[in-house]
């Protein structure tokens, strides 16, 4: 399984970002998809997840209204558009698989079962 995260760069406060998330070598369609990251010095955060058929999503409240998620189970690519971007949203995003249901915003990174490598998002105040 690999799960390649691209998108990240530097963008100043107000500014928006695009990440995508490519996954290969699992059956897409079967899994959720979320995004986490991790500042320096802190733990890794929960951002938002997509349910398998992108009818469901859930997010931090901090990016709520501000990140949106979406997914193509064709090209098996998960998007999050970043928008309103702050400076303490700056981190390392990580894109992650689970098979697990969860009907909430209460994800953790164990819940996730497969993960990618991270994409670095620098917000300038």
């Amino acid at each position: 399984v690999q799960l390649q995260a691209s998108g990240g760069g530097l963008v100043q406060t107000g500014g928006s970002l695009r990440l995508s998330c490519a996954a290969s070598g699992l059956s897409f369609r079967t899994y959720a998809m979320g995004w986490f990251r991790q500042a320096p010095g802190k733990e890794r955060e929960f951002v938002a997840v997509i349910g398998w058929n992108g009818a469901n999503t859930y997010y931090a409240n901090s990016v709520k209204g501000r990140f949106t998620f979406s997914r193509d189970n064709i090209k098996n690519m998960g998007y999050l558009q970043l928008n309103s971007l702050k400076p303490e949203d700056t981190a390392v995003y990580y894109c992650a698989t689970t098979q697990i249901i969860k009907r909430s915003s209460a994800w953790y990174p164990d819940d996730m079962e497969y993960w990618g490598k991270g994409t670095q998002v620098t917000v300038s105040s």
